[in-house]
């Protein structure tokens, strides 16, 4: 199994570089998701600014990002040391008032080899255009597993790692664009705001290549790049569906989705 995917994924990484290297620079396409310096940034994320760039709807009905209130996708796979990876996406019936804004609450829940390591509560709002804005995150993580106590989490009986957590109008913290409302390829843009603490942009890479998942064979996808400047360049590849959303994350590919 471990191979299979790993296989599939190096696949798809070099026919894609390959079909985009005329056009692509800057290195984007390591498929052992080696860094560099990310790319400049091309989107302005003035349109998710929560003072000029409402008013924002908790529809959010981007064809590349929907997030329907009670729909779930799980993404498995094996990563590249042999642990198996579980991600569930869940939308919640539930909002969050951030920087001002009334927010979607987005829960997402990774498993490696069966061991609940993250639990994450994503906020989202979506702008006029059709942008879905990210307003930040709410993260708890232990590598040892997390143990759930009432509504809060531990890690081997103490608080666990928030590291990465960060929510806009904090700290000089701003919204950033999680999918464009037309994205087209060589489309930059910055997902999260909070200098020092979580500044992942995503690069656009392709529109429509197709990709055989468990879940099912898909041609409407968009291709991107994770960067991440705090990691040195960091790279994750990552692939989208029109009307589910995230399909591939690295090693990890839709299961299921409802």
């Amino acid at each position: 199994m471990k191979k299979t995917i790993t296989m599939r994924r190096f696949t798809y990484v070099f026919a894609l570089c390959f079909s985009l290297f005329l056009v692509l620079w800057g290195g984007g396409c390591d498929g052992d998701g080696s860094g560099g310096v990310c790319p400049a940034t091309t989107l302005s994320i003035e349109v998710c600014d929560p003072e000029t760039g409402g008013p924002f709807s908790l529809v959010i009905d981007n064809g590349f990002f929907p997030a329907v209130v009670g729909s779930q996708s799980v993404l498995e796979g094996v990563d590249g040391e042999g642990t198996e990876i579980r991600i569930e996406i869940n939308v919640l019936d539930e909002t969050e008032v951030v920087a001002g804004i009334e927010t979607r609450v987005v829960e997402e829940v990774e498993f490696e080899d069966g061991v609940l390591i993250e639990v994450s509560r994503n906020f989202f709002a979506q702008a006029p255009d059709g942008t879905v804005c990210y307003f930040g995150e709410d993260l708890d993580e232990c590598p040892d597993g997390l143990e759930q106590v009432g509504d809060e989490f531990l890690c081997n009986g103490e608080e666990p790692s928030h590291e990465g957590a960060w929510r806009a109008g904090e700290n000089g913290n701003v919204p950033g664009i999680i999918m464009p409302a037309n994205p087209r390829v060589g489309d930059v843009f910055r997902q999260e705001g909070a200098p020092g603490i979580a500044e992942d942009q995503a690069e656009v890479l392709a529109l429509g290549e197709p990709i055989e998942v468990p879940a099912g064979d898909f041609g409407d996808t968009l291709t991107t790049e994770d960067c991440n400047p705090l990691e040195g360049g960091a790279r994750d590849l990552k692939v989208y569906v029109r009307g589910i959303g995230l399909a591939i994350d690295e090693d990890a590919e839709l299961v299921s989705f409802e």
